[in-house]
């Protein structure tokens, strides 16, 4: 796959990393009164300051979404003056344009109903489940103390997943289903209709035909993807907060986009809206004692600074949403090699996780020796599915995550503990130590829970 020279410029694109290719709005005149909305960021990282509201209507903005506990807002304006006029206060940290993009399909997916499975391929888990058997040993990890996620304590530990959704009615997934929220607007039902989401839970907790890694613990869907595939960071950020708020224990977010700071002098700098939002959502979750998982992103390049993703290497790709308290992961293969679609780069990866490949002989220059070694998970109305990509292994690293703090216990550990305990137990499958594809390492459930 290419990406064209200079695309990512100054822009932020988040999607489901399923997804390839990323767009962003262009500007517009203002005789044409159109209305767009804008991230405000303000000085003030826990609470919104006296005087915004009439700041934001001088500036011709209506507040669309409080996030008061980052400190930010959503805004909708038709002035095209706004941002010049909000970015001159000395009580704002930063204002951006607010992005939304679009779901694109997976670049490897095929679905089967649930009558297929039964009479065509009766014992998925057997048969196709490679994956979850690398993770934990051939099951090896299930008759450790809470390695199916089933707390030492007796209380649920719950993995939230900012997705697509859940097909809560799976049977795969019902039993271990918690609850759901939508903030998708006009979309109440936290009910998948896109398949994405409901195979991130499957990896996580599905227990049936499939299994995943912890086949007790609890997902919660917290979707912010509707069946048009559009999500806000707005949205995302306050499903990320709220999920703190309700005292889950892990967040998986399979979804992501790119900033690029073309500007060296800012490369390290959070100087972008949605940047600093993010940030804040995280560190947020984090400081609940929230562990939070994130993918790397599927467009198979460096994404180190400089990165690879603006085309001609100038300035900085910023993986968003990342900072360096949560975990996040690259995908491999089944031959724990890096899958040949999975983002990489010297201090964005912590470990890599299974996220399926087309087969250790497939050869992607020349398309030759697939073999259709993705994976196989639940996917919406009941049916199963066969994808591929870094959403598919973050949600492993999230359930081991919830497998570590099931043995421990609720709030024995804090997320830099379970993160420590996931990097020191990864096995060292490239150079030794830290390396650019791997980060510690591929994980071991096994190791991990001894």
């Amino acid at each position: 796959m290419s990406i064209k020279k200079g695309f990512f410029a100054s822009a932020l694109s988040l999607s489901l990393c399923a997804s390839t290719v990323f767009a962003s709005g262009a500007g517009v005149g203002y005789a044409q009164s159109v209305e767009k909305k804008y991230i405000v960021v303000f000085k003030d990282e826990a609470k919104l300051p006296s005087g915004y509201e009439d700041l934001l209507k001088k500036a011709g903005g209506q507040v669309q979404n409080r996030l008061e506990k980052l400190g930010a807002v959503e805004v909708s304006s038709s002035n095209p003056n706004f941002l010049k006029e909000v970015n001159n206060s000395s009580i704002v940290s930063e204002a951006g344009a607010e992005h939304k993009i679009y779901a694109d399909a997976p670049a490897v997916e095929a679905t089967f109903s649930y009558e297929e499975a039964i009479s065509v391929k009766p014992d998925l888990y057997e048969q196709n489940q490679w994956d979850i058997k690398q993770v934990t040993n051939n099951g090896e990890s299930w008759t450790l103390p809470g390695g199916t996620g089933k707390p030492v304590s007796g209380e649920d530990i719950v993995v939230a997943v900012i997705d697509t959704g859940i097909d809560y009615t799976h049977p795969d997934l019902k039993a271990n289903y918690a609850y759901g929220k939508s903030f998708v607007p006009g979309y109440s039902d936290p009910k998948d209709e896109n398949g994405h989401g409901t195979h991130v839970a499957g990896s996580i907790a599905a227990k049936g035909r499939t299994m995943g890694v912890g086949p007790d613990l609890k997902v919660a869907s917290y979707r912010v993807f509707g069946p048009t595939g559009e999500a806000s960071t707005a949205n995302i950020a306050e499903a990320l907060m709220t999920a703190a708020d309700d005292n889950v224990d892990v967040v998986n977010m399979s979804l992501g986009g790119y900033d690029w700071f073309q500007d060296p002098e800012y490369a390290t700098k959070d100087v972008v809206a949605d940047v600093q939002m993010f940030n804040r959502a995280i560190n947020y979750a984090i400081k609940k004692g929230v562990t939070v998982v994130g993918s790397a992103g599927n467009n198979g390049v460096d994404i180190s600074s400089p990165g690879k993703l603006s085309g001609d290497n100038k300035g900085a790709t910023h993986r968003s949403p990342s900072n360096q308290n949560m975990i996040r992961v690259s995908a491999g293969g089944q031959l724990k090699n890096l899958a040949y679609y999975s983002n990489y780069g010297v201090g964005k990866i912590d470990v890599m996780a299974p996220g399926g490949d087309l087969g250790p002989n497939y050869n992607p220059q020349t398309g030759v020796g697939r073999d259709n070694s993705y994976l196989c998970f639940a996917t919406v109305s009941g049916g199963y599915g066969y994808k591929a990509g870094t959403s598919m292994a973050a949600p492993k690293v999230a359930a081991l995550a919830g497998v570590i703090i099931a043995q421990h216990g609720k709030d024995k550990l804090n997320p830099a503990q379970v993160k420590h305990i996931i990097l020191k137990s990864a096995e060292d499958v490239f150079k030794p130590g830290n390396d650019e594809k791997s980060g510690k390492g591929l994980i071991s459930a096994v190791s991990a829970l001894k």
